[in-house]
């Protein structure tokens, strides 16, 4: 009996065909083989009028030694088919196609496959030029065709737009449920030479979507060659829960007197995708344009010796925008939920709603982007307004123009199912409960799975809110047997929040709702330990005035956080670290929320005496600022986020020290305090950006005042932020620092692809390449850019630098990755010891020794005071010998020794011979 394409799979590489167009062209069709000049272009119609052509390039490739083949249907939908006029036909259209495959494949007694394609069609429904309805029916006259056709798998591929892939998954499932089969679903896109899919997308934000729809595959087809492919492909290999196919293009294509040309034969093709297929645990591979059967002839060859070996996917569980993904867990936590775009929590945002001013609540949204939000919640509930025509107006505007996902709040279902068929990305649903029993919360759950979706879950049953830590454990136990046992959602896309009161009351009753909130964020992360927890923080000071509900929402957000907190929706600009709060109001405030009340003590009648009048912080700090020294001064400029007053305050120093000895030895010192709050989780990451910015703002001032090191350049460094990441602080501070110790730095910006990184490097031609990044994922970016430039023969020594990052994860790692020099640098300053430790070797022609130098870093961090004479490699030579002497004049020859002995001297100089 053969076996079926899962089983297949499960045992080896499976081998698609190559280009079916390529095949169709070079048979030269003419008019009267399309039937009319009005027909002509519609290869779809050649399984109707010329069914030996298709069927002899099926034979071609399977006779190859391909497992499966793709029916002709890549254009066969309705939206297509209908600038043809026939838009009538694509059932039947598409039922032939799969016949004719399926003819082909039966007539081998192995194994051979059919895989129905399925092409993105000619329109953007996320630039709305076809709406959701139309393209949902389209795709789904055409899955209804191939299914009947009896194909093995149906493979939406090219995919340009999220919401396109959304759309013919969900169609894919419904003609699949009225034909009561099962059949695996195939998901592959197309990444662009820019480095994302044709509406910005990336790769993250695709493996995003795509997982939650539950589908079999995913994939990269088209746009690229197999070399292009690779950085994408890799982060596939490693990041993906499901199976894996690569079919590149022959080659970057070529315009050649007006013909595109594939540069790429049979055997380069093949061996570069059976690289691929080894290196990154392959399911699927094969062909698309460009691709003949000698392509397909070679792959069969070059990978009959794979195995394929099961992997552990390295996946993390988010959310994700039209452009980009953003995980859960985010270090350190938690995650922003920006909350102004709400009609019930800003005033601002519902009088522009009530204007009908859509551009201005879309620049309400760009406004919490600016400040630290990491997702938006979107509600547009306003009596009296059609609540489903708001939403889709706001959205419209709001998911091209905005990177960050969305969380969708509504208490309407229908609000809710149009948001998602507009929204693009991986969206977050807010929210499910009990109070009227599980009638919509099943309701919701099962839009949630339609439409990959996560979901908020309250802590509410038929009696009310939960009020207890007991009865909100007891009502999350039951959704989450209903969410996960039930409906299969992923236990991390379950987001519970356990609800909180106000302490700002002083009702009895809700004395101690913020403890038992508290213990219920950490007996249900306890409990489930994937699901992720959430909290609408602002209810917890209802009643209070600004400035008290800014502390007490602080504070609440601190040991929220220790206690399992991983999301928590906020107005971040409202929010303060600890750490500037007072020890003495700490306390008041902790006492708050601990209800550690005693006989002559009650922490809330000591803040309403206290805070009651004050409407922002009042002038204690100026006060504390007219004695402190211009140290102090400066110091406080960082930590605080003081980009106006601290150009002052450099000036003023000036009148004392050097440039770069303020930079060294005081401002450093500020960051070197706000690294160890955001390390305690007593400072978020906006405030840390915003120090940091500060940082930059003062270096940029002194920096006409910083002395040149060097009378001539010692070397060069191309330095990026790698893609995805927009975070440039740390890189540019390092270009400063190297710069003005006589180094050239080549910076150049944001979001770069390894490409062009080392198009820029091969122009400068640059001793080293930096690489900078804060994001966790811009991690796996750096370790994919290695393996490129090794895949590309490039051994140029390479610096990385971000907050993500760890020693030894780059001195392990990468530098397995790559196998050549690789070095981390905590800061700036390391970064420029590591560059006196190259250019040094490199001024006595030695090779780097990479092991030397990372010993170097690990065991003496860079001393600012130290001159770049101290701090480089000291060579000494014996006869023909050379031996490295570290800064500590330590030999390479007794690195392991416990007790290191103390060299004659230090330095350089020739030993006669005699010696």
């Amino acid at each position: 009996m053969k076996k079926n394409i899962r089983e297949v799979m499960q045992e080896r590489l499976l081998i698609l065909d190559g280009a079916m167009g390529t095949q169709i062209f070079n048979k030269n069709p003419t008019v009267d083989d399309y039937g009319g000049i009005q027909m002509e272009g519609c290869v779809e119609l050649l399984n109707e009028r010329r069914k030996e052509w298709i069927q002899d390039i099926h034979a071609s490739y399977f006779n190859a030694g391909a497992d499966a083949v793709e029916t002709n249907t890549f254009g066969c939908n309705e939206i297509v088919l209908n600038e043809f006029n026939i838009a009538h036909r694509s059932y039947e259209l598409n039922y032939l196609a799969a016949k004719l495959a399926r003819e082909v494949a039966d007539s081998y007694t192995q194994e051979k496959f059919v895989i129905g394609s399925i092409g993105p069609g000619t329109k953007l429904v996320t630039l709305f030029q076809v709406d959701y309805a139309t393209m949902y029916q389209s795709y789904y006259s055409q899955m209804e065709g191939l299914i009947a056709g009896n194909v093995d798998a149906l493979l939406i591929e090219t995919c340009q737009d999220l919401n396109q892939i959304k759309i013919a998954v969900r169609a894919a499932k419904a003609a699949l449920k009225k034909a009561n089969k099962k059949l695996p679903i195939w998901v592959q896109v197309t990444i662009e030479a820019t480095g994302s899919m044709l509406v910005g997308s990336d790769i993250q934000a695709a493996l995003t979507t795509i997982e939650m729809l539950g589908v079999d595959v995913i994939g990269m087809n088209c746009a690229m060659g197999p070399e292009e492919m690779r950085a994408h492909v890799a982060y596939l290999g490693e990041s993906s829960p499901m199976s894996v196919s690569v079919l590149p293009n022959a080659g970057l294509p070529i315009n050649d007197n007006g013909r595109t040309v594939y540069p790429l034969g049979p055997v380069d093709f093949a061996s570069k995708v059976a690289a691929m297929a080894k290196d990154f645990s392959l399911n699927i591979v094969g062909g698309c344009c460009g691709t003949t059967p000698e392509h397909i002839k070679e792959l069969v060859a070059a990978t009959k010796n794979i195995v394929i070996t099961p992997k552990i996917a390295r996946y993390e569980r988010g959310v994700s925008s039209l452009y980009t993904a953003v995980p859960y867990n985010l270090e350190p936590k938690p995650l922003f939920v920006g909350e102004r775009t709400n009609a019930n929590g800003s005033k601002k945002f519902k009088d522009l709603l009530a204007e009908n001013d859509f551009d201005g609540l879309v620049q309400i949204a760009k406004e919490q982007l600016k400040e630290g939000a990491h997702v938006l919640d979107v509600c547009v509930a306003y009596v009296s307004r059609n609540e489903i025509e708001d939403m889709a107006e706001f959205l419209k505007r709001l998911v091209t123009q905005v990177n960050i996902p969305l969380m969708i709040d509504s208490t309407e279902s229908p609000v809710i199912e149009k948001a998602l068929q507009i929204a693009p990305g991986k969206c977050i649903v807010n929210s499910i409960n009990f109070e009227d029993g599980e009638a919509k919360a099943r309701q919701i759950l099962t839009m949630c799975k339609e439409y990959g979706a996560s979901v908020v879950a309250l802590t509410i049953d038929e009696e009310g809110m939960a009020k207890t830590t007991a009865r909100k454990l007891e009502i999350a136990t039951r959704i989450y047997n209903l969410a996960v046992g039930e409906f299969g959602l992923d236990p991390g896309d379950l987001i519970f929040d356990p609800l909180t009161f106000t302490l700002g009351s002083g009702d009895e009753e809700f004395r101690k709702s913020a403890i038992e909130t508290l213990n219920a964020i950490k007996e249900i992360k306890q409990k489930y330990p994937k699901v992720q927890t959430i909290l609408g923080l602002s209810n917890i000071s209802f009643g209070l005035n600004p400035y008290t509900r800014q502390m007490l929402n602080s504070m609440m957000l601190y040991y929220a956080v220790k206690n399992g907190l991983d999301l928590a929706i906020l107005n971040s600009s409202k929010i303060i670290p600890i750490a500037k709060i007072e020890e003495e109001d700490r306390k008041l405030f902790t006492d708050l929320i601990y209800d550690n009340r005693s006989e002559n003590y009650d922490p809330l009648k000591s803040i309403l005496a206290k805070f009651s009048h004050i409407k922002k912080q009042d002038a204690s700090q100026n006060n504390k600022r007219a004695t402190m020294s211009i140290e102090e001064k400066l110091k406080l400029d960082i930590i605080d986020g003081e980009k106006q007053k601290v150009v002052d305050d450099c000036l003023e120093a000036l009148k004392t020290y050097a440039a770069l000895e303020i930079i060294n030895k005081i401002l450093l010192e500020g960051m070197k305090v706000v690294g160890e709050r955001f390390g305690a989780g007593e400072m978020q990451l906006p405030f840390v950006l915003e120090s940091a910015e500060t940082m930059k703002t003062a270096v940029r001032t002194l920096e006409p005042y910083l002395e040149k090191n060097a009378d001539s350049i010692k070397g060069k460094m191309v330095i990026a932020t790698v893609k995805g990441d927009v975070h440039d602080i740390g890189k540019n501070l390092v270009e400063i620092i190297l710069s003005n110790n006589g180094f050239d730095v080549l910076n150049i910006g944001i979001k770069q692809p390894i490409e062009a990184i080392v198009e820029h490097y091969k122009e400068s031609n640059a001793d080293v390449i930096g690489l900078s990044g804060l994001l966790v994922k811009s991690t796996v970016i750096m370790k994919e850019n290695l393996d490129y430039l090794k895949q590309h023969g490039f051994s140029v020594p390479v610096i990385l630098g971000g907050a993500a990052l760890t020693r030894d994860f780059v001195d392990i790692e990468c530098s397995k990755t790559y196998g050549a020099p690789v070095f981390y640098a905590a800061d700036a300053f390391e970064g420029l010891k590591i560059m006196e430790l190259i250019s040094e070797a490199k001024k006595n022609n030695e090779e780097i020794d990479a092991e030397l130098i990372r010993s170097i870093m690990r065991k003496d961090k860079p001393d600012q005071a130290k001159s770049a004479e101290e701090n480089k490699i000291k060579i000494v030579r014996k006869g023909e010998q050379t031996i490295k002497l570290d800064a500590q004049g330590q030999s390479s020859w007794v690195r392991k020794t416990e007790k290191v002995p103390k060299p004659p001297f230090y330095g350089s100089k020739i030993v006669e011979e005699s010696l």
